[in-house]
């Protein structure tokens, strides 16, 4: 079996995918088999938001994700120091998806 360290992955960024897509609102749904992460933009004053991107995985990888976003919070505030929320907290209940895939 090969080493893993030896392994190498290539990953191709188009460049329709390199500008990004900016969220300030993520809504996270699960299934016994799948995480559904909807990466939503609301534009202030408007009462309509709209998903950007919607990305679904395992359980499994959706823990690596967490996992990697602990990792690299932690990496972020030692070099620049606390993340303080200053975002107002949203009822999640008031949320009415248009749309349900």
């Amino acid at each position: 079996m090969e080493n893993k360290k030896d392994q190498q992955l290539d990953i191709e960024l188009s460049q329709e995918i390199a500008s990004g897509v900016y969220s300030n609102l993520q809504l996270i749904q699960h299934s016994p088999t799948e995480f559904v992460l909807d990466f939503i933009q609301i534009m202030p004053g408007l009462p309509k938001a709209q998903v950007k991107s919607r990305i679904i995985m395992s359980p499994v990888h959706a823990k690596k994700l967490l996992d990697a976003l602990k990792d690299n919070i932690s990496k972020y505030e030692m070099q620049n120091g606390e993340i303080i929320d200053t975002v107002p907290n949203i009822d999640y209940n008031q949320i009415n998806p248009m749309g349900k895939a």
